[in-house]
């Protein structure tokens, strides 16, 4: 099953990804702990090669929600 996170959640992620200032070490630190949050683990790698992705890509909603789909596992 995919998670679909609330366009409110993925928002507010964004926001912090573009406004926080982040180097791609603390934007995977910040997706990391946006889905732990949400009770998915997450491996450190996943979540900084998911961070350049999204960077690359202008921190679009989709990329973001598909990335975090992609690197979230059930804990």
């Amino acid at each position: 099953m995919v998670e679909k996170f609330s366009a409110v959640e993925l928002a507010a992620l964004r926001t912090d990804l573009l406004q926080g200032g982040l180097d791609s070490r603390e934007a995977a630190e910040l997706l990391q702990v946006f889905l732990i949050g949400r009770g998915y683990g997450v491996s450190q790698q996943a979540a900084m090669d998911a961070a350049s992705r999204v960077e690359g890509a202008g921190c679009s909603l989709e990329v973001i929600q598909k990335e975090l789909e992609s690197i979230g596992f059930v804990m």
